[in-house]
Parts: C-alpha cells; sequence; structure tokens
C-alpha cells in the first residue's frame, strides 16, 4: 500500500552489479589478476558477521579476490597494524577495508590511518576525508556516499533542505555531514547524548538515524512529509537485521523512508563493490 514511499537501494546495486561483472571479465583476461580485498574484523559483532556474509557473497558473484582475518577483541593493537603495513606493500592486495564498529579497546584513528590511503576502500583515511571535505574527493566512504547516490536516484533536491543527522561518528555522521554541506544543505548533527532530540528532529525535512536502537524514534518526533533515512544496525529475537525507525509506526506521516535491510545498506554495498574497481584502475594503470 506505502510502496511508493520507499527508497529501495535494489535496483541501484542489481545495476552495478551488471556493469561490474563486464568489468571484471576485462580485468582479468587483460591482467590476469582478479580484483582483491582483504577484510580485517575484530571482535564477536553479530551485525558485522551479518554484513560480512553479505559482502562475500557478492565478491563471489562478481569474481572478486577476497580474505577474511578474524581477530579476537583481545588481540594485540599492533598485530593488526602489522599485518596492515604488510598488506600495503602487497601488490596483489587492491584494497584493505576494516570491518566497523571496532571492539572499544582499539584505536579506530590509529588502525585507519594506517591503511595506505590508495588502498582504504571505505574512504575513511584522514587524507580521503580531507579531500572530501575541500570538495574534491578522490575515494568516497561507502555509507555516506550511499546516501547521497541514493537521494539522486529518487531526484530529491538537497540544496536548502533541514537535515538532522542522529550520529557524530568518524564512520557515518561526519562524512554524511560533510558529503550534505557539499550538497548546500544545511545540517544539523547531533547524536544520544544531546539533550531533547525532538527539538530538533521535528525541523528535520531529513533526517537521517544511525543511533542503533531500534524504535527510539517516537511518530511525535518527527515533520510531517518529511524524509527518513535509516541507518540504525539491531538484531532483533530472530537474529535479523532491523533499523532505528518502526515504519508501520510512522508511515502515513511522512514521504519517504528507507527499509532496513533493502535500502542504504545495499546502497553501501553498491558504493563498496565501485570503490574496489577503481582502486584497482588506478594501483594497476
Amino acid at each position: 500500500m506505502y510502496k511508493n514511499k520507499i527508497l529501495s537501494g535494489k535496483k541501484y546495486l542489481i545495476k552495478t552489479i551488471l556493469k561490474i561483472k563486464k568489468k571484471i571479465k576485462k580485468i582479468i583476461k587483460k591482467n590476469k589478476r582478479k580484483p582483491s580485498i582483504i577484510i580485517i574484523n575484530i571482535g564477536k559483532c553479530k551485525s558485522s558477521n551479518i554484513y560480512i556474509k553479505k559482502k562475500c557473497y557478492y565478491f563471489n558473484l562478481l569474481n572478486i579476490k577476497y580474505k577474511i582475518y578474524k581477530f579476537d577483541k583481545k588481540e594485540k593493537e599492533k598485530n593488526i597494524i602489522n599485518l596492515i603495513k604488510k598488506k600495503n606493500k602487497s601488490k596483489n592486495i587492491d584494497c584493505i577495508l576494516i570491518q566497523l564498529p571496532l571492539p572499544k579497546n582499539f584505536n579506530y584513528n590509529k588502525i585507519i590511518n594506517n591503511i595506505n590511503p590508495k588502498k582504504d576502500v571505505d574512504g575513511l583515511h584522514y587524507k580521503n576525508i580531507g579531500k572530501l571535505l575541500q570538495g574534491f574527493p578522490k575515494i568516497r566512504s561507502c555509507t555516506s556516499y550511499g546516501v547521497i547516490k541514493l537521494l539522486k536516484i529518487y531526484k530529491i533536491k538537497l540544496i536548502g533542505l533541514n537535515v538532522v543527522i542522529i550520529n557524530s561518528s568518524n564512520l557515518i555522521g561526519k562524512p554524511i555531514m560533510i558529503e550534505l554541506i557539499n550538497k548546500k544543505s544545511t545540517v544539523t548533527i547531533i547524536n544520544s547524548k544531546t539533550k531533547n532530540i525532538k527539538i530538533y528532529t521535528k525541523k528535520a525535512d531529513i533526517l537521517i538515524t544511525a543511533i542503533g536502537k531500534y524504535n527510539y524514534i517516537k511518530k511525535k518526533w518527527i515533520k510531517k512529509n518529511s524524509i527518513i533515512i535509516d541507518i540504525g544496525i539491531n538484531i532483533n529475537k530472530k537474529n535479523k537485521i532491523i533499523g532505528d525507525i518502526n515504519i508501520k509506526s510512522i508511515i502515513k506521516k511522512i514521504k519517504y523512508i528507507t527499509p532496513v535491510p533493502g535500502g542504504i545498506g545495499l546502497m553501501t554495498i553498491s558504493i563498496l563493490l565501485k570503490n574496489i574497481i577503481k582502486i584497482y584502475y588506478k594501483n594497476n594503470k
């Protein structure tokens, strides 16, 4: 009944897969080597394991070589960094991906910024974020650019819109904020510690949430005919991923919403796949 209100990432992912499949056939024929990526996964985060499984499904589908390095949360940080440095030097490794979030005992900035920025497939190295900040991005953060790309697909113009982001992390909130500022949006960034969140959410033409608490945002907190971008990752009792928003409770009030799963998660995978090919070409001219 409300399908016209759903911002799905499925069509774009299918389109991306078909394009990349053709490119990879040519790549392998010409260079005799598959595009390659390593994934470093630390700890036992359930949502991380689900997303890694999804990513690997598409790597297998597209003939992208991958290897997962799994570490316990008690692993010494220097061992992780030494592995990154070793793979930075390898000519057979195109991309390095750190599965986020990291356990709290690991230094996010130290680990991410030890990746060679030319192999930083998630676009989170300070050099890549800095280029995005200045308006000439090279490798863009997968989730943040996935949000921008999805809004563009559905012809949602961002100029002058009031956008509220409930997340201030280096992974989600900050890169999305930069992308939106570059698009001439008016951006307010808040987090779980912000007092009286509903003051801000009620004014949002676009509300982007990645707070990690299902059904936290209530219907009365949302502006009528607003657009909701749900990037929340929560695991329900059936071990399935759900977002922050209870769609049924707000669907009549809003203009558009992204589903979880099927929305920004698929867009993130699309941009990741595109970044792998982009990096492969740049590093193998």
